[in-house]
């Protein structure tokens, strides 16, 4: 099964996207683990929202484009990692260690574990 975890960040707080040395080499320490365990198929980084972001939005049938930065959202997603495991509790134990770091660093931080879809997208 494939879980994808997407990390939120509030912007505006100091360290969020740019984050310590410290916290650079705890997070490469951990995306060494996970790799090394196996179950790693893809981990990114998003820029912030005023780096080249556009947020596109449909309503009743009309459609708006708008250039970050977002400053009328407070959490952004900030990153994901794809992971390959055998269940929904691995896919949230991995999420929870990745979680805990950023809390080690003083960053707030929200993560979902989100399964990906295998088959033919149901109505």
């Amino acid at each position: 099964m494939r879980y994808m975890l997407m990390h939120k960040l509030d912007e505006n707080t100091p360290g969020a996207f740019d984050p310590s040395p410290e916290f650079i080499q705890d997070l490469g320490g951990y995306i060494e683990e996970v790799a090394k365990a196996g179950v790693l198929l893809a981990a990114e980084g998003l820029e912030k929202s005023s780096n080249e972001s556009a947020r596109i939005t449909v309503t009743k049938g009309r459609t708006t484009v708008i250039d970050g930065p977002f400053t009328e959202t407070k959490e952004l997603i900030a990153g994901f990692g794809l992971l390959e495991v055998r269940s929904k509790e691995e896919a949230v134990e991995w999420a929870r260690r990745y979680a805990d770091l950023f809390g080690r660093h003083g960053i707030d931080v929200e993560v979902d574990v989100r399964r990906v879809s295998e088959g033919p997208m149901e109505s």
